[in-house]
This record gives structure tokens, C-alpha cells and sequence, in this order.
């Protein structure tokens, strides 16, 4: 079952009516209340479970008592819980009130994801090398071992929803740390292409000019837009429904890092139509990936939003 552990610190001038407003919402079980119990700040303490697609309500009800600015709400999601009457309510809701993304904790998943520390543009560098090892050994493998390593998904997810909110500043430093990162990954890959010609380490395939690997990275068509576009509604989508994972970071990444890597390559074999062909396909893809991932992340809001009035009305009624 899908439920929200929220654990708040308050003074005890704004306890009672906030049990009044949890204990009034049959979508709020185990209320837990601990009076005199807090310390730093002083105050009461206050726990309860809430049904994930009324979290959003609740949250908002809380923060309107200035719970969060006179103490603070920390939010959890609950792994497993062990209840009949939890069972109970979830089986007689409908699906909008179960399921609906607590919309806060995305944003803050994504806003904690977009903090550009030195690691960030480090593995992007270490990702551009390990891709441009696998064009000059035509290894597919290596390739999709570098999308593993690659983070700049942080930074589009992060871009996307500084749109979405309008955050400037947001939208400002995503840019930022992408350009400056896709700059140290080609540039150290640059070095270590023109190092690996000059000691004739790339494969004899690749140095006869077949290279599959690379064509398919330096060749932007419609059918890479649309791998771009479909890998943006995946992100978006895995991020709000917490179903991300591994290989999706892998499945987005893969418009991206090895567009990166072959751009280095490519000026270190002096192949000027294929660098400028990788270039495009970066810039297109990662382009593509910020619209699209802000429509999805705008759209979603708006579909659990109108499915959640729905539903509240139809009870209602």
C-alpha cells in the first residue's frame, strides 16, 4: 500500500488544531502525539501515516497552520506496513487517492538530485572516456557502460522543473553545470583520443573506417528525436512514480553521453562531418530531453490534479 510517514515538530500553541485537522481526515491513520516531547526546537511532537494521494491535502492544510516555518515536517515514504485497517481504507478509495505522487517530495528529490558537486562533472568525464574507448573499439558494451556512469540526467530533470516552477536561478545553474560538464567530458576526451591515435591503440576495424558504433551516435535523424523525446517521458515519469532505477539512467543517457564522446573522437581523427554531426545530436537530444521532460512533468501535475477533483466530488456527491 501506498502511504506517507509524516513526523512533525511544533510549539504547543498549534498542536490542538493540528490534531483537529488530521484527526478530521479518515485518510490519516496511526496518529502518534507527543506533548513536551521535542527539544531543539521546544515543543510538541506529532507523528501519523497518510494515504499518498491525499498527502498532497494534508501537506498542504499543515503548512498553512505555519507548521513548517514555527517547527518543521519531515516526510517519509512507508516501505511495509502491517495493518487491516490501513488495508481497509486503501481497498474502499479509488485509484486517484491511492497513487497520486506526493508532489513536494518529487520536487525535492529532484531539487537534491540538482546540486552540481565536483563528483558530477567528474563522472561525466570519466563516462566521456570510457565512451570514447568504446567507439574506438566499435564495443557496444563499453558505450552502454559509460550511459551507466554518466549523471546529466540531474541536471535535465533539475532544468525541467526550474520551467516548470519558474526558477530562474534553477534553469540558470542546470544549464551551467551541463555546459560546463559536456565541455570537461569532450575536452579530456579529446586528450585521451589524440594520446590513443598517436600510440595507434583504437582498432584496426575502426581504423579502416568501419566504425558502426559511431555512425549510429553521429547521424541525428527522426528516429534519435524520437528516442530522445520517449527517453524524457521515461525520466519524468520514473521520477514521480519513484520507479526509477539503473537501467533508465542508462535508456536516457543514451542521446546524450555517447553524442558527447564521439564529438571527441571524432576532432581527434580529424572527422569534422562526424564531430559536427555528434554535436548536433547533443545539443538536439538534450534540448529535446528538457521540453519534453517539462511538458511531462506539467502535464502529469495537471492529469492527477483533475483526477483528484474527480474524485473528491464524486465522494463528495
Amino acid at each position: 500500500m501506498d502511504l506517507i510517514h509524516f513526523r512533525m515538530v511544533m510549539p504547543p500553541v498549534l498542536t490542538q488544531r493540528a490534531i483537529d485537522l488530521l484527526t478530521a481526515d479518515p485518510h490519516v491513520l496511526n496518529l502518534v502525539v507527543l506533548r513536551g516531547s521535542a527539544h531543539t526546537p521546544a515543543g510538541d511532537a506529532l507523528e501519523c501515516d497518510v494515504m499518498k494521494g491525499t498527502a498532497n491535502a494534508v501537506l498542504g492544510s499543515l503548512r498553512e497552520l505555519e507548521i513548517d516555518r514555527m517547527g518543521s515536517i519531515a516526510v517519509d515514504d512507508v516501505e511495509m506496513m502491517f495493518s487491516r485497517r490501513a488495508e481497509q481504507v486503501e481497498a474502499d478509495e479509488p485509484s486517484a487517492l491511492v497513487h497520486t505522487p506526493l508532489w513536494a517530495a518529487v520536487e525535492a528529490h529532484i531539487r537534491a538530485e540538482g546540486t552540481y558537486l565536483p563528483s558530477f562533472y567528474l563522472f561525466l568525464v570519466i563516462a566521456g572516456v570510457i565512451g570514447s574507448v568504446g567507439i574506438m573499439s566499435n564495443s557496444q558494451i563499453l558505450v552502454v557502460a559509460a550511459m551507466v556512469v554518466g549523471p546529466e540526467y540531474n541536471a535535465i530533470s533539475s532544468v525541467a522543473l526550474g520551467l516548470d516552477r519558474g526558477n530562474h536561478s534553477r534553469v540558470r545553474d542546470g544549464t551551467r553545470a551541463l555546459t560546463v560538464g559536456f565541455l570537461l567530458a569532450i575536452i579530456v576526451t579529446f586528450g585521451f583520443a589524440v594520446l590513443s591515435r598517436g600510440a595507434h591503440f583504437e582498432s584496426d576495424a575502426f581504423q579502416r573506417g568501419v566504425r558502426p558504433v559511431s555512425q549510429l551516435i553521429d547521424t541525428p535523424n527522426f528516429f534519435s528525436m524520437v528516442v530522445a523525446a520517449l527517453a524524457g517521458i521515461v525520466g519524468i515519469v520514473s521520477l514521480t512514480e519513484a520507479h526509477a532505477s539503473a537501467l533508465l539512467g542508462v535508456f536516457i543517457s543514451v542521446t546524450t553521453i555517447p553524442a558527447a564522446s564521439d564529438i571527441a573522437v571524432s576532432l581527434a581523427f580529424t572527422n569534422w562531418s562526424e564531430a559536427w554531426g555528434s554535436l548536433l545530436q547533443l545539443l538536439l537530444n538534450v534540448a529535446v530531453l528538457v521540453i519534453v521532460g517539462f511538458l511531462t512533468l506539467r502535464l502529469q501535475r495537471r492529469l492527477w490534479r483533475r483526477a483528484s477533483r474527480r474524485t473528491a466530488a464524486a465522494l463528495g456527491g
